[in-house]
């Protein structure tokens, strides 16, 4: 797509400049703003055709990277929890479970990575005496 754009562009500059070294000497200046404008033209064709390229590269390899991030999830996990436990509720966000627990009447809250299902927190309530 680029190539037929430079060469139909060096054609349009080549019928220009044979048809202004054809006329008087007066034509001379003409013909080097021609080549001038073809030159700068074709730099502006390359620097987008670059440009687009590496746009395009960048969203492949993000959406490519993207498929293949999940490599290391786990399937099927269990988590041991303390007898007498009961989960009272969970949430899944940023990566990281959060479940919330009652163990014989006092609440804990343990936070484990979605990946690995490694405890990375607890948090524990209790009351004041």
């Amino acid at each position: 797509m680029v190539g037929d754009i430079v060469r139909g562009m060096a054609k349009l500059s080549d019928n220009a400049a044979g048809a202004s070294a054809a006329e008087a000497g007066a034509a001379d200046p003409m013909a080097a703003v021609v080549a001038r404008a073809r030159r700068l033209m074709l730099i502006s064709v390359a620097t987008t055709a670059i440009a687009t390229a590496a746009v395009i590269g960048v969203i492949g390899y993000r959406l490519l990277n993207a498929a293949s991030s999940g490599d290391g999830a786990i399937a099927d996990g269990i988590v041991m929890l303390p007898k007498g436990a009961r989960v009272v509720s969970t949430t899944v966000s940023d990566g990281r479970i959060v479940v919330t627990l009652d163990i014989g009447g006092s609440s804990e809250v343990r936070i484990f990575d979605l990946k690995t299902l490694r405890q990375t927190g607890r948090l524990r309530f209790g009351t004041e005496q």
